[in-house]
């Protein structure tokens, strides 16, 4: 489909600088941009480009001030970098939508399936479970006995559901996700082997819950691990059994949280941080990257960073003598030295 620079204009609420006929049929990153395409400039570190690129409209912020001659037709928006997510999403939208239960999925008699729900080949659902309206069911997924999924809610391809977990609306759970498998709770015996504490509670993921590929949220021992609503899980993260997610967290890559830690709302994480079990941590928290939290962070708002994690504007002022340690030392002894032979 072809859009003129004002239809586009019209649906984002911006302002069009050039020539509002110029077709687009394509989206394109703006150092990449070819005829035909339009991009975005929200990141002033890709300013360079806009000079350069072939891109036929560039969506930017209303306060762009163009330091030399741009040929591409502008479209100026309070927030460039939404008015092009909402764009993709209108994008994603108009692809075709898959629709239908494939013959061979395998779905229990008692099962309760929703209006437009689509299910495909060699998908499994279980026994009383419920699928609501409009979802969305890829192949060689497996849904456990007794779920619940809301409406509006997508599981692609490989996604396992155990037993009795729920799942809201407008969730969306990437390849190889798996909700419900057994927390990791083992208890050790007098011969030095550890006997199986059964894990018989589930996974309970509130609305509009994103969770990245191949992350693994762990079943209770009692309860449920709670993920709130609106939270963002990237790839290959590990939640361990009776952890609480707080609203609107968002959490990168290769994070493992341990058992039972109380998460806030509103909290950012970046990849790779570890956190200790029993741990709970305020609203609003933000950990670095490859951080390791060995205690609870009771004030909102708090910064970390480092392993174990401390204060972030502490660890960086002190990451400047961690890098001088040797020169430092060498520094110290010559003083020593020096005093010795005054005496």
């Amino acid at each position: 489909m072809e859009f003129t620079a004002q239809q586009i204009a019209d649906a984002l609420q911006g302002i069009v600088e050039g020539n509002a006929d110029i077709m687009v049929s394509d989206l394109s990153k703006i150092e990449e941009g070819k005829p035909g395409s339009l991009s975005f400039l929200a990141n002033p570190a890709y300013e360079k480009y806009i000079y350069e690129t072939n891109a036929s409209i560039v969506i930017v912020n209303h306060d762009f001030k163009p330091e030399k001659r741009v040929s591409a037709t502008l479209i100026r928006v309070k927030d460039a970098y939404m008015a092009f997510a909402q764009l993709l999403e209108l994008y994603q939208q108009s692809k075709p939508q898959k629709t239908g239960i494939s013959p061979k999925a395998f779905i229990s008699d008692t099962v309760t399936i929703g209006e437009n729900v689509y299910i495909g080949e060699f998908a499994v659902i279980g026994e009383y479970s419920v699928i609501g309206d409009n979802c969305k069911i890829y192949p060689n997924t497996s849904v456990g006995d007794n779920v619940k999924v809301g409406d509006n809610t997508t599981f692609f391809s490989g996604v396992k559901v155990y037993d009795e977990c729920v799942i809201g609306n407008e969730c969306t759970l990437h390849a190889g996700v798996v909700i419900g498998s057994d927390g990791f709770g083992f208890a050790p015996q007098q011969d030095a082997d550890f006997k199986k504490v059964p894990q018989i509670g589930n996974v309970v993921l509130e609305d509009r819950v994103e969770i990245g590929a191949n992350t693994v949220i762990d079943r209770a021992t009692m309860g449920s691990t709670i993920i709130k609503r609106g939270v963002k899980l990237d790839n290959l993260i590990q939640v361990a059994h009776n952890v609480v997610i707080g609203e609107n967290t968002v959490i990168a890559a290769q994070t493992g949280i341990a058992g039972s830690t109380k998460i806030g709302k509103n909290c950012m994480f970046g990849g790779q941080v570890g956190i200790s079990g029993h741990l709970t941590i305020a609203d609003e928290v933000k950990i670095a990257a490859q951080s390791g939290l060995g205690k609870s962070i009771t004030e909102k708002g708090t910064v970390v960073e480092g392993s174990p994690a401390f204060n972030a504007r502490k660890f960086q002022r002190s990451y400047v003598y961690f890098r001088k340690l040797d020169s430092l030392a060498k520094q110290i002894n010559n003083l020593e030295h020096q005093l010795k032979d005054k005496k």
